[in-house]
C-alpha cells in the first residue's frame, strides 16, 4: 500500500526538521566550547576573532559536507536498490564508488595531493566519472541488470586490487598511513573550496537520480511491463549510473569511503513510504544527511583520541545491520 501524499510530506518534512536540527548540533559540538551567538555576531559584522574563524572555517564547512554526502549516499543507495530490485544493493555494488578512492589514492601516490589542496577531490571526481564508461564499455549498452552489476564487481575488485598496489609501492611508511586514514572516510578539516567542489556535481547528480523515479516505480511491476508503459530500461539504467558517478563519486571524492549509508537509510524508510521506490528517494537522501551528521557528532563527543574516522562508525553500526537484514530475509524465503 502506497503512503498517501500527506504523509509523504509530513515524513519529508520531518525528516528535514531532524536534518537541520542534526546540522545545528555538529556545528555546536567540538572539541573545544564555543560561543556561537559571539561567534555568529562576529561573522554578521565581519569582526576577525577565533570564535568567526572556528564556525566559519572549520564547523559549518563540516557540517554541510556532511549533509551532503549522506543525501548524496542516501538517495542513490534507495535508486540501486530499485534499479537493481535488490535489498542489499548499495551505491558501491557498481563499482564507482572504488574508482573514485583510486583516484584520490593515485593523487596521493603521484604527489598531486600535496602540489595542490584540491587534487585529491578532482582525482576522486575523475575516478568515478572513468569508472562510469568502463562499467559500460564491460557491459555493453544493451546489458541487462546482471550484466550491469557483474561489470561493477568486475570493477570494484581491479580498482581494490589497484588501491592495494599502491599502498604495496606507497614510497614511505607515512605516505601509506595518510592513504590508509583517508580511506577511512572523515569529514575533519573539510573547507568551504570541498564544499564548492563536490555540491554542484551532486546536485546535478540529485536531479539526475530523481529524473528517474517514474520509471522506478514502474519496474516494480516488471521490466516487461516497464517497458510497455513506454519506459526505456536501458535509459534508465543510464541515469541511475551517472546520477551515482556525480552523487556518489563527489561525496568519496571530499569524504573518502563512508559505507553502509546507502544500505542502511533506504531499508529504514522503506516501510514508511508504502514500498514505493519513487518515493524512497528524496526520504532516503534525508535519513542519510541525518546519519552521517549525527555519527559525525557522535565521533567528536566520544572520548577518543586520535579520533575516530567516520568511515569505522558507520561500519561499525551499518554492519550489524546488514547482518540482521540477511537474517530476516533468509526466515521471509
Amino acid at each position: 500500500m502506497s503512503a498517501a501524499p500527506g504523509r509523504l510530506r509530513a515524513l519529508t518534512a520531518g525528516l528535514a526538521a531532524l536534518t537541520i536540527a542534526l546540522f545545528a548540533a555538529s556545528t555546536a559540538i567540538g572539541y573545544a566550547p564555543l560561543d556561537l551567538v559571539a561567534a555568529f555576531g562576529d561573522w554578521a559584522a565581519g569582526r576577525e576573532s577565533v570564535a568567526r574563524i572556528v564556525l566559519v572555517e572549520l564547523r559549518l564547512p563540516r557540517a554541510l559536507v556532511g549533509a551532503l554526502v549522506g543525501f548524496s549516499l542516501g538517495i542513490v543507495g534507495a535508486a540501486m536498490q530499485g534499479l537493481l530490485r535488490n535489498p542489499l544493493a548499495d551505491p558501491g555494488i557498481i563499482g564507482i564508488s572504488a574508482a573514485a578512492a583510486l583516484g584520490a589514492v593515485l593523487s596521493f601516490y603521484s604527489g598531486l595531493a600535496g602540489a595542490f589542496a584540491l587534487a585529491l577531490p578532482l582525482g576522486g571526481i575523475g575516478g568515478a566519472f572513468l569508472a562510469t564508461f568502463a562499467v559500460y564499455a564491460l557491459a555493453g549498452r544493451g546489458t541487462g541488470t546482471m550484466g550491469l552489476i557483474l561489470a561493477g564487481v568486475a570493477l570494484s575488485s581491479l580498482c581494490g586490487a589497484l588501491t592495494a598496489l599502491a599502498l604495496n609501492l606507497a614510497p614511505n611508511p607515512y605516505a601509506a598511513l595518510e592513504i590508509v586514514f583517508w580511506l577511512m572516510g572523515s569529514l575533519a578539516d573539510r573547507s568551504w573550496e570541498h564544499v564548492a567542489l563536490a555540491a554542484p556535481l551532486m546536485a546535478l547528480g540529485w536531479a539526475v537520480t530523481l529524473g528517474a523515479a517514474p520509471a522506478l516505480d514502474a519496474l516494480t511491476l516488471g521490466e516487461e511491463t516497464a517497458e510497455s508503459l513506454g519506459f526505456r530500461l536501458s535509459a534508465l539504467r543510464l541515469k541511475i549510473v551517472a546520477g551515482a558517478a556525480l552523487a556518489v563519486g563527489s561525496a568519496v571524492a571530499v569524504s573518502g569511503s563512508i559505507g553502509f549509508v546507502g544500505l542502511v537509510a533506504p531499508h529504514l524508510m522503506r516501510p514508511l513510504v508504502g514500498h514505493r521506490p519513487g518515493r524512497l528517494l528524496v526520504v532516503s537522501g534525508l535519513a542519510g544527511a541525518a546519519l552521517v551528521l549525527a555519527a559525525d557528532t557522535a565521533v567528536r563527543l566520544l572520548p577518543i583520541r586520535p579520533e575516530l574516522k567516520l568511515g569505522v562508525v558507520t561500519a561499525l553500526l551499518g554492519a550489524p545491520f546488514l547482518l540482521l537484514l540477511i537474517l530476516r530475509l533468509r526466515r521471509s524465503a
